[in-house]
This record gives C-alpha cells, sequence and structure tokens, in this order.
C-alpha cells in the first residue's frame, strides 16, 4: 500500500486571507500619510507666499532674521504687523471650519449640512454683531457672544430636525429658515448702527483678514489646539452612528453623549473661527467634500482641517491681488468657489440619499 498524501497545513487558507486584509489596508493608510504630507506642504508654501510675496516682497532671509529678532527697516513691519498675522490666522480659522464642517456632515450623514449653511455660522454672526453694535464691545466678549449665538442656533436646529438626530431633508430646511431669519437680525442691526460701526460690520461679515491682530492670533491658537484633537478623537466614532441608534448602543457607543459632544465642538471651533476673521463663506461646506474625495472610506476631519487651511490662505492671498488696487475680503472669493459646488450638489444628490 502506498503511503497516504500529507495533509495541507489548515493554517495556509487563514494566512493568506490575513495577508490580504492587513495588504488592503495598508493601501489606505499610506493613500492617506500621502495625502496628509502633501497637504501640509502645500500649506507652508501657501504661508511663504502669502508672507513674503505681495506688494513689498520680503527675502526668505530677511524673514528669519525678522522672526529671530533682528529688525529690518521696511520689512519687519510688513511682515510682522500685516502678511505674517493674515497667514497665521488663515490657516487658523480655515482649519477650524473645515474640521468643524466636516465633523458635521460626519454627524449628520449629509454632505450639505454644514454649519455655513444650517446657519450655525450665522449664528455665531447675529450675536457678534449684536456685541459689537449694541454693547460696543471687541476682543474676548465677542468671541463669547459668538459661541453662545453658534450653540442657540445648533439647538435650534437639532430640537426641530425630528428623530433622533439624524439628517433630514427637514433639518436641512430648518437650517436654511434658520439662517434667513438670522439674516434679518443683523441687516437690522447694521441699520440701528452708525455709518462706522455699520461700515466695519459690513467688512467683518464678509469674511475680512484685514485687521487681525497677534493677541487674535494667539486666542485662536489655544482654541485650535485644544478643541482639534477632540474633535479628531470623537470623529472616529461618528461611522457607528450609521448603523442606527440601537444598534450603535448595543455596541457600547453612548449615542446622546457622542451627538452632543461633536455638536459642542464644531459651535466652538466656528464660534472661535467666526469671531477673529468673520462668518468665511462656505470654508466649512467645501472642505468636508473634498476631503472625501482624497481620503475615501472614512472620517476625513484632519484631512478637512488642512483642506480648510489651504483654502482659506489661498483665497485671502487671491483677494488681495485678484483685482489690481483693491483688497477684496477673503468671504467673497471662497462665496464665489462655494456657490457653484453647492449647486452642483444639489443637481447631482440622488433623491434616495435622504437623511444618509
Amino acid at each position: 500500500m502506498s503511503a497516504a498524501a500529507p495533509a495541507r497545513p489548515a493554517t495556509a487558507p487563514r494566512t493568506s486571507t490575513a495577508q490580504a486584509l492587513a495588504r488592503a489596508r495598508r493601501g489606505p493608510r499610506r493613500r492617506r500619510r500621502a495625502v496628509v504630507t502633501v497637504l501640509v506642504l502645500l500649506v507652508l508654501a501657501l504661508v511663504l507666499v502669502r508672507a513674503l510675496l505681495g506688494d513689498y516682497r520680503v527675502s526668505l532671509v530677511d524673514a528669519v532674521r525678522i522672526i529671530g529678532g533682528e529688525p529690518v527697516p521696511g520689512a519687519s513691519f510688513v511682515l510682522m504687523e500685516s502678511t505674517l498675522p493674515r497667514a497665521l490666522v488663515a490657516v487658523l480659522a480655515g482649519a477650524a471650519f473645515g474640521a468643524a464642517g466636516a465633523a458635521f456632515q460626519v454627524l449628520l450623514r449629509n454632505p450639505l449640512a454644514s454649519p455655513d449653511v444650517l446657519g450655525i455660522t450665522l449664528g455665531a454672526s447675529a450675536a457678534a454683531v449684536t456685541a459689537v453694535v449694541v454693547f460696543g464691545v471687541r476682543g474676548t466678549p465677542v468671541t463669547l457672544a459668538a459661541l453662545g449665538g453658534s450653540l442657540l442656533a445648533a439647538l435650534v436646529i437639532l430640537g426641530q430636525a425630528g428623530g433622533r438626530g439624524g439628517a433630514t431633508g427637514r433639518m436641512v430646511l430648518v437650517g436654511v429658515a434658520l439662517a434667513a431669519g438670522l439674516s434679518a437680525v443683523v441687516h437690522w442691526l447694521l441699520v440701528r448702527a452708525s455709518i462706522y460701526q455699520a461700515q466695519d460690520a459690513l467688512v467683518w461679515l464678509s469674511g475680512s483678514l484685514n485687521t487681525v491682530t497677534w493677541a487674535d492670533i494667539a486666542r485662536l491658537l489655544v482654541l485650535d489646539a485644544l478643541l482639534l484633537p477632540v474633535a479628531l478623537l470623537l470623529a472616529g466614532r461618528l461611522p457607528v452612528l450609521g448603523l442606527g441608534d440601537d444598534l450603535a448602543a448595543a455596541l457600547g457607543v453612548r449615542v446622546t453623549a457622542l451627538r452632543v459632544g461633536v455638536t459642542l465642538v464644531v459651535v466652538a471651533l466656528v464660534a472661535a473661527a467666526t469671531a477673529v476673521v468673520g462668518p468665511v463663506a462656505f470654508v466649512g461646506f467645501l472642505s468636508g467634500p473634498i476631503a472625501r474625495r482624497l481620503v475615501p472610506g472614512r472620517p476625513s476631519v484632519g484631512v478637512a482641517a488642512l483642506v480648510g487651511a489651504v483654502v482659506v490662505v489661498g483665497a485671502d492671498h487671491l483677494a488681495a491681488y485678484a483685482v489690481p488696487g483693491t483688497a477684496l475680503p477673503v468671504g467673497l472669493v471662497t462665496g464665489l468657489l462655494g456657490a457653484p459646488v453647492l449647486l452642483w450638489m444639489l443637481r447631482s444628490r440622488p433623491t434616495t440619499q435622504e437623511g444618509r
């Protein structure tokens, strides 16, 4: 009798399957790392362009000397009081708007549900304009007023959305209606303001980086450093909500606490950025879809923050030099970019995605 053929190891199929899964996971990770690297380099390049290249050009060597504390006649004032503060605050505000927009869209499973479309940004704007026009305050009180206004707007939207926080067409309609009402409040405040207050408020409402100070940058830097890591941490748990509230709770997710936490972080990021640079239009709306295209399949809040920084820095440089002799508000450029994208998304989004 011939000897029986040796049996194949039972672990071979399992090993090959594990290797295939490992390879499948490495691909998206490599893509994410590559996208993040490219975006970081692009942000740095745009900051250098915005800070050094303008009506008065500053060389990189002089910039290093100035930042190191050595005065350079003419160049010191331009760099430290004008171009560099604008570039830095554009990065900080763009990151805040981008992360807030992406987190809100993932939370509500709706690409149209960004804070600037649904009235949260306008809530911050209405409260901040009230603080400036009615009470005549500046600085930290304006930030606190913007925080309160955006929080109130978020509570109204989520409370009237129906269901248990799901992103529905009704919620979009509530947000649009709230935005219209808040816009009316802002216009009423401008009507009763003095001509000088109204002029300052209109520039600010368009989204402007013209009057940024180092104190504003420090305040926004602290808030970004505190809030962005929390947004990244919470966003990693949001995809479970797509399974439904009951199944997510069965998997150990505290659904209500997660929604409240993400909403509070979004409100705080929007309020902090809006209080400094005004309601820069469509940055949160644009950053999320762009980030999802760059890194599909997972929440891209961190990538969206980098995209937002790129959008605001690039738009500010374009606004400063697109029209010779006229410095446009940065919000005008982002609005011109965002409006056609919004119309395209409304046309291309199937009606069957309602509530997703």
